[in-house]
């Protein structure tokens, strides 16, 4: 199992996590061992309750593609196991992310006060710019 948060826990079955190759720059054994993670998630499909997998669903969050599934590549340690740790550790951050409810925002007024010193500026703007017109003159 693993702990999102004290409450939410997801099987380790339904976390598809596979050795790659890993990109950048190696010694002699570039070519020969996969360290770099891919962990592979599919939201609709897992265990988690209903308000989560729909706040998972909506995130902007590029590691999450249009099928539901969220897709993480981890290379940045050395070894297979650091870097599995770490993408588990990633899908579990993003998860507690969703898990949080939105905090419901209250619609609120600007006060009198506000209002009239608003307008008041924008009275004093419009006659300035009303003396910048033609000039008209006794000639």
């Amino acid at each position: 199992m693993i702990r999102i948060g004290s409450r939410i826990r997801i099987p380790e079955q339904e976390v598809r996590i596979h050795a790659v190759r890993a990109q950048g720059p190696g010694g002699q054994r570039v070519n020969k061992i996969a360290t770099a993670a891919h962990l592979r998630f599919d939201i609709r499909a897992s265990s988690l309750p209903e308000g989560i997998k729909q706040r998972l669903l909506a995130m902007r969050d590029r590691r999450i593609t249009r099928e539901g599934e969220v897709v993480i590549k981890a290379q940045r340690h050395r070894t297979y196991e650091r870097n599995r740790a770490e993408a588990v550790e990633r899908l579990a951050e993003l998860l507690r992310n969703a898990a949080r409810a939105p905090k419901r925002r209250i619609a609120t007024r600007p006060p009198a006060g506000a209002q009239r010193r608003r307008v008041e500026r924008k009275r004093h703007r419009g006659r300035i710019k009303a003396l910048r017109g033609p000039v008209h003159g006794d000639a």
